[in-house]
């Protein structure tokens, strides 16, 4: 648990909207050993004030309630409301950051989604993790993070047709400051199955950094898809085996 004072100055840093200049990792680890790499920027922002830009850049970076939770609340910080009261957790209109996509021109994928969940008093409470696949669904994660942002939850959703449903993520996930650092393992019988990495660097989301920012990487979160479904081809070609989907996997709009 992060105490008043230390979430108090983290979050002054992290309350200005940042674009974060990133680097992401996956590195495949079993039955295959393959890995991937590229490049894209995600905003971190409080939650209860999304930056809106100028009109002739908002389709660059838009923030929609439909691309998270259950997609039908007037807002995300509505629907990530909604998702800890069906838990058991009320943050009491404490703080919240996001580390997310933006819509860019119209077309989002938030292969993951982080939201740092502090009560009144600035203490953070919880750590939500929103995993979406290509398939259009995307299911939550709540954690419990300790004093070095770890924790360790079942996988319960499908995410790659390379990976059964089953396993245990051993996730780090702490709070973003100048630099940014995740780490998301799968472990299965014992073994490290995956891993990946995202590093970044915070930048301030200013009309400069998001129009640099488009200008190296346009249509960033497509090409994060086209990217994914890329090397998808590439292990088939390699033969990997594929597993289907669970008929039981949520759908999209559905609180996992």
């Amino acid at each position: 648990m992060v105490t008043r004072t230390d979430a108090t100055a983290t979050l002054t840093a992290a309350g200005t909207p940042a674009l974060y200049k990133c680097v992401i990792t996956h590195v495949r680890r079993t039955p295959l050993r393959h890995a991937l790499r590229h490049r894209t920027h995600l905003w971190c922002v409080d939650l209860d004030r999304l930056p809106v830009l100028p009109r002739p850049l908002r389709p660059l970076a838009r923030f929609d309630a439909r691309d998270h939770f259950d997609g039908a609340t007037g807002s995300i910080r509505a629907g990530l409301d909604a998702f800890l009261a069906a838990r058991g957790v009320d943050l009491e209109g404490g703080h919240v950051v996001m580390l997310a996509h933006a819509r860019v021109f119209g077309f989002v994928f938030n292969p993951l989604s982080v939201f740092w969940c502090h009560d009144s008093s600035g203490a953070l409470v919880c750590v939500v993790a929103e995993v979406h696949n290509t398939y259009g669904q995307r299911h939550c994660y709540l954690l419990r993070t300790d004093e070095a942002g770890e924790a360790e939850v079942d996988k319960s959703f499908h995410v790659s047709p390379f990976f059964a449903v089953e396993g245990r993520y051993r996730m780090r996930l702490p709070l973003p400051g100048e630099r940014l650092g995740l780490t998301i393992r799968l472990e299965h019988d014992g073994d490290r199955a995956f891993t990946a990495v995202v590093r970044g660097i915070r930048r301030p989301a200013n009309v400069p950094a998001l129009l640099s920012a488009s200008v190296r990487r346009p249509w960033s979160t497509a090409a994060v898809r086209a990217g994914i479904r890329r090397h998808g081809i590439h292990l088939l070609l390699r033969g990997l085996p594929v597993h289907p989907r669970p008929r039981s996997t949520p759908q999209k709009g559905m609180l996992p």
